[in-house]
């Protein structure tokens, strides 16, 4: 991730660039959730964790919402999208979660804005990511930006 925050800083001139430590791939957000239902959200984790084959993720293109930039990530082998799709299954048999419309789309959140930049950065020159884990994160909105505090972490490929 010091790549990213790197080329953030050289080619994300505009808007509230997402510092590195908050930099993640979203397997699925569950919004607001009781305390009593993170042992089994962890647990379940856990076990899609256990159960995913190695994900290799690569730069695609920058892309922008109305609200963020990203970088959109190439999921060699479909192995991250298993695995979302495995977590979110197992979440929604729980009951914490509902997918949504949209397909899943693996990428990096890099920078938020109030007006859309329309910015055409260079894309970092990064090899492929291969992550080895996944986390439970506690996400806290404050006015300079979403906090992160993990709260648990899983290993991928048992």
């Amino acid at each position: 991730m010091d790549a990213v925050a790197a080329w953030q800083g050289r080619e994300l001139p505009a808007g509230r660039v997402v510092p590195r430590d908050n930099l993640h791939v979203t397997l699925a957000f569950l919004g607001s959730r009781p305390a009593e239902e993170l042992p089994s959200i962890v647990a379940a984790l856990g076990d899609a964790g256990a159960a995913a084959r190695t994900p290799r993720l690569t730069i695609r293109e920058y892309r922008e919402s109305r609200s963020a930039g990203m970088l959109v990530l190439e999921d060699e082998g479909g192995h991250a999208a298993a695995l979302a799709d495995d977590v979110q299954a197992r979440l929604e048999q729980l009951g914490v979660y509902r997918r949504e419309q949209r397909p899943w789309l693996p990428h990096l959140t890099v920078v938020r804005y109030r007006q859309r930049p329309r910015l055409r950065p260079r894309l970092p020159e990064i090899d492929s990511v291969v992550p080895s884990d996944a986390a439970v994160y506690l996400s806290r909105l404050r006015p300079s930006g979403a906090q992160y505090e993990v709260v648990d972490v899983v290993g991928l490929g048992g």
